[in-house]
């Protein structure tokens, strides 16, 4: 080695360690105060520059709240992690501050902090002020690093932790939404292989869906709904070209299989095209999506699953119920085995008109709820002509159930349900306001028939009501025997002179307790002979009679057992009308084990 190559390592060696001297004196220095850019306003950003070293230049704009990359290629950007960078800029604060005057002091160059080849470029704008930054080297020890703000003198040394927020590629801050999601949708129209497009509105009142093409029908709002969530639940898995002549045809997007348009008004938002699978991944499909006001040109694969909704054909896209509760229900009107209308009295109090005895408020929810839940089994024609509702029974339909959302006004009709003919498995029904025929399955409508197609089906199912402690006696007629038992008290019973057998009081007292809150599980009849063998009703069958305080007397037949739902048939007279009903199996179970008479050899037990 020569003196002249020694002299300049010598020199190289004397700068190196004059620069580690300088660093250590400011590393072990005081904290710099103050924010290295207090007039940063993140909101007020329009515009930010990354050029990072050995990489493209990566730019995004703010227009109108949203931002959209427009270097090295125009694509919706992530706000959120645009945001995050300018917020931590904001509040970023120097470890150290080194002046203008000790950098040159010391003779520290550019190069030796790395800001004449920094790793980060970044150019800040907000409109007319901008900011630029140098990201250089790191320091020693690796976890903070060198900070230049162009226009100001000297430098920084920051925690390193921040750079964690800038990209290093343009992927970093794409949007990998398929969508945009801030965009309230309340129009769409899409077209999958069927032979013409299917657009949906939603009704800015209700907030229903509905059909408009290929034909005008109530829309499936449920599916609608999720379809849309899982469209803006639905990420990239990877985006594969931004080149603006690629094959869209190899990627199976021209023609697409699924073109999807969300509009708002008359104006669309955005779109979203769906292709063929990638080789040997059939999870995927390749995509592109749309702007506003733009075509984007970047391919990219996202998972099919979440879009499967959006390949349904027309009648996917349908109502699959007869009807929606689009307003509260105030009368119900029946036409069936006989006529009856049921209103509503006041919150929730309902009347059968006509009829002296109260009526059920939860039978009455649970016949709406029936009916709401009621599912179209087949689109049977959706264009019914006069001969095709002759055919299908509908043009003087037998059954008809009317729903207003106003008690005797038969204006404010919510929907009006028309029963015709029935076949093998299905019924044919028609709704009043449409063109449509539907077909019921068979099962659902004999449900109906069997549950609400009376109106005594509806009386409340509250068949007396008195305290247990308002007993006096309880009498017992089965098989000819009778048994009396007295109440003395509570849980105080004892047998009537001349009555035998064995009581347990405690139990007989909850059974008084129950017998006194007696409800119907379901009505079965009305106006019953007494000994009506079709129910089971026999003079030998058990009999209770009830004695109150007041002098009063409650009384309930037994009919035929029902061994699958332990429980039995019963009647009561109510309204001087004879009333069977099932007995609440429960109270059955105190009734069966505590206040029955064993077979005996006859007299009085």
């Amino acid at each position: 080695m020569n003196s002249r190559t020694t002299g300049i390592w010598f020199v190289i060696a004397a700068a190196m360690f004059a620069f580690i001297l300088f660093w250590e004196h400011h590393a072990n220095g005081p904290a710099a105060a103050g924010n290295i850019l207090p007039e940063l306003k993140p909101a007020a950003v329009t515009g930010i520059e990354i050029f990072p070293a050995g990489a493209m230049e990566i730019s995004a704009t703010r227009t109108n709240g949203n931002w959209q990359l427009v270097k090295p290629v125009i694509y919706p950007a992530q706000t959120t992690a645009i945001e995050a960078l300018l917020g931590t800029l904001q509040k970023l604060v120097p470890a150290t501050r080194i002046s203008a005057a000790e950098l040159r002091a010391h003779q520290a160059t550019e190069a030796e902090f790395g800001f004449e080849d920094p790793q980060f470029s970044i150019t800040i704008e907000a409109g007319d002020r901008n900011w630029q930054l140098k990201v250089g080297n790191k320091t020693a020890p690796g976890d903070q690093v060198f900070l230049r703000a162009v226009g100001s003198d000297g430098a920084f040394v920051t925690d390193a932790d921040w750079l964690r927020f800038i990209p290093r590629s343009v992927n970093d801050w794409r949007d990998t939404g398929l969508v945009d999601a801030g965009n309230a949708c309340d129009r769409i129209v899409l077209t999958n292989g069927t032979k013409a497009p299917i657009e949906l509105q939603r009704d800015a009142t209700n907030h229903l869906w509905r059909m408009l093409r290929p034909l005008q029908a109530r829309a499936n709002s449920g599916l609608i709904t999720e379809a849309l969530q899982g469209l803006y639940a639905a990420r990239v898995t990877q985006f594969v070209t931004d080149d603006p002549r690629a094959d869209l045809a190899a990627f199976g997007l021209q023609p697409a299989d699924l073109d999807l348009w969300l509009g708002q008004g008359t104006n669309f938002v955005a779109a979203l095209h769906l292709g063929k699978n990638p080789t040997n991944d059939a999870t995927q499909v390749f995509a592109r999506r749309e702007g506003s006001n733009m075509v984007f040109t970047t391919v990219f694969t996202t998972a099919k699953d979440p879009l499967l909704p959006w390949y349904g054909q027309v009648n996917n896209f349908r109502d699959p119920y007869l009807l929606e509760l689009t307003a509260p229900v105030a009368e119900i009107e029946v036409h069936g085995q006989n006529r009856f209308i049921l209103q509503r009295r006041g919150s929730n109090d309902w009347a059968v008109v006509g009829e002296k005895f109260p009526a059920d408020a939860e039978n009455v929810q649970q016949f709406i709820k029936f009916l709401a839940g009621l599912r179209i089994a087949e689109f049977v024609n959706d264009v019914a002509t006069p001969p095709d509702l002759t055919a299908y029974g509908l043009a003087a339909p037998t059954n008809q159930i009317i729903l207003r959302s106003s008690a005797g006004n038969t204006n404010a009709v919510i929907a009006q349900l028309l029963f015709g003919a029935a076949q093998t498995n299905e019924m044919f029904v028609k709704r009043a306001d449409e063109d449509f025929i539907y077909g019921l399955a068979l099962s659902d409508f004999n449900n109906l028939n069997a549950l609400y197609s009376q109106s005594w089906f509806f009386r409340d199912r509250r068949i007396w009501d008195f305290d247990g402690t308002n007993v006096t006696a309880i009498t017992l007629h089965q098989n000819g025997q009778t048994r009396q038992i007295i109440h003395n008290g509570f849980n105080q019973w004892s047998l009537a002179p001349g009555s035998q057998g064995s009581i347990e009081p405690h139990s007989i007292e909850e059974a008084a307790y129950r017998l006194g809150k007696l409800t119907a599980y379901y009505w079965l009849g009305r106006n019953v002979a007494e000994t009506d063998t079709n129910y089971g009703l026999n003079p030998n069958n058990l009999q209770i009679t009830v004695e109150l305080k007041n002098g009063e007397k409650r009384t309930v037949d037994f009919g035929r057992e029902l061994p699958t739902a332990q429980t039995a048939l019963a009647a009561v007279t109510l309204e001087g009308e004879r009333w069977v009903f099932i007995f609440p199996p429960v109270v059955y179970q105190f009734v069966s084990t505590y206040l029955t008479i064993p077979a005996s050899r006859g007299g009085i037990l």
